[in-house]
């Protein structure tokens, strides 16, 4: 039975009082228990591969010109949805002091409305269960992937598109604070969407809530365990697992990192302050290096990313049959993490990252965040920094290794190799400017507030909180 439109009956202040003081043992019970509680692993993967056969899309590449309620604006050229919601292609110029390259123009998504990216979490049995989505994807590549127990935008929330509501939408729009686990504005690609914003919510639910038939328990060691899977867990479900609270960070003393938590914000707030970069909006029609053909918007260099047109039907989504464009990348992404004890505490070693679409020109990334085909032109000189040290990893120093995808509703065939990495003592404690070691507990600090880590990070973070 699928129970989203109940309300909820065990009041705020009941679920607080049961926390209150018991959440990281809560959390540490639900991250150990790898081999399942409502639903065993074997049972999992079953269900998943049926609702992969049930759910799965018909997507075909089409020319622009057969978008159905899509269209290049006689003006500017930029493509918009007839009813002006969803989404929109547009162009930017972008001047930066980060980077080899200090001008360019590019298409980039605008979507400026706040999406909610949810998981209901619930104790059952005594173990902390989330509840997770069978859900099919435009641009996956293999159509189906776990996300959240709400993953939608505001335009499909609130129906715009004609569609059916989404199951258990209640539980996050009319959330009662004292259920609330984590609620914070996070970004998406810097680089792909122009200051895109979702709000990521994590809140307790009681028994009354069961789970649909798109629908499954999983524990936190559960979910830990699927992450190692190539383009299972979405990322929707990567960035709202990151920004649950960490059980294991309680374990660190406050003056255990290399830096303060002060001087790690001090930081954040230098670099914000010394990058310079302006975007404007362009007419997608002017912008430079970029071309436009039947199928594809597409940069001359052969390089980046292309825009391209595709048909869906689906007789299992809110709408069965919709024409929609997508960005699609060239070249798989690396974004890897590099970490090392530093006085017997682990630290991860973030980069500052400036990224046009970014709403507070810095968020902090992965040590080496880049598609490497796209530096093949430029010197050596300006490949990533760290970069050789990824690739030339041994595999015994290789804690975490998976392809994933990225967001299907907007990227097609979007996916990045997420490496974590341990470095020895041989590899220097000190860093240069737009670099910093940070703990644990700093980062999960530092995830309790918005525009912090970005989206490839969080990925990682997630992926930490899976290591011994």
């Amino acid at each position: 039975m699928d129970s989203a439109a109940e309300p909820l009956h065990t009041s705020g202040s009941a679920v607080s009082s049961r926390r209150a003081g018991a959440l990281p043992s809560r959390l540490a019970v639900s991250a150990l228990a790898t081999e399942g509680g409502v639903m065993s692993n074997d049972a999992f993967h079953a269900w998943f591969e049926e609702r992969q056969r049930t759910h799965a899309l018909q997507v075909s590449r089409i020319p622009f010109e057969e978008l159905q309620g899509w269209n290049f604006a006689p003006g500017d050229g930029n493509l918009r949805h007839d009813s002006g919601r969803f989404f929109s292609i547009e162009g930017i110029r972008v001047r930066s002091d980060y980077g080899p390259v200090g001008a360019w123009c590019q298409p980039i998504i605008h979507q400026p409305e706040i999406g909610v990216l949810g998981i209901a979490v619930c104790e059952i049995d005594g173990v902390l269960h989330c509840l997770m989505q069978a859900k099919p994807e435009p641009g996956n590549i293999n159509g189906v992937q776990l996300s959240p127990t709400v993953q939608a935008t505001k335009s499909n929330y609130t129906r715009v598109h004609g569609g059916s509501a989404v199951p258990y939408m209640d539980c996050f729009i009319d959330a009662d604070p004292g259920r609330v686990l984590a609620d914070v504005l996070q970004s998406e690609q810097g680089s792909w969407f122009f200051r895109k914003r979702n709000r990521n919510m994590v809140i307790e639910v009681g028994p009354e809530v069961e789970a649909g038939e798109d629908f499954c328990w999983l524990t936190l060691g559960q979910l830990g365990a699927l992450l190692r899977h190539p383009d299972l867990v979405n990322m929707d479900a990567r960035t709202v697992l990151s920004c649950i609270p960490d059980w294991r960070a309680g374990s660190e003393t406050a003056n255990s990192g290399l830096h303060s938590d002060t001087e790690i914000r001090s930081w954040v707030t230098t670099r914000r302050a010394r990058h310079e970069i302006t975007t404007e909006p362009l007419p997608l029609r002017e912008t430079e290096g970029w071309r436009r053909s039947e199928k594809a918007i597409s940069h001359e260099s052969g390089l980046f990313f292309s825009i391209v047109a595709v048909d869906v039907s689906s007789h299992r989504r809110e709408v069965p049959t919709w024409s929609q464009p997508l960005l699609e990348p060239h070249g798989l992404g690396v974004a890897a993490l590099l970490v090392k004890r530093i006085r017997g505490v682990p630290h991860a070693l973030l980069s500052a990252r400036v990224e046009p679409g970014f709403l507070d020109v810095v968020e902090l990334g992965p040590t080496v965040q880049c598609t490497p085909e796209s530096y093949a032109r430029l010197p050596a000189e300006d490949r990533p920094r760290y970069l050789d040290v990824v690739l030339d990893r041994r595999p015994e120093r290789t804690l975490f290794d998976a392809v994933l995808s990225e967001e299907g509703g907007r990227f097609r065939h979007a996916r990045s190799r997420y490496l974590i990495i341990e470095v020895g003592d041989e590899f220097p404690t000190g860093t240069p400017a737009g670099f910093r070691w940070a703990t644990l507990c700093q980062i999960s600090e530092l995830l309790k507030y918005s525009h912090h880590l970005n989206v490839q990070a969080r990925t990682l973070v997630a992926g930490m909180r899976t290591l011994p």
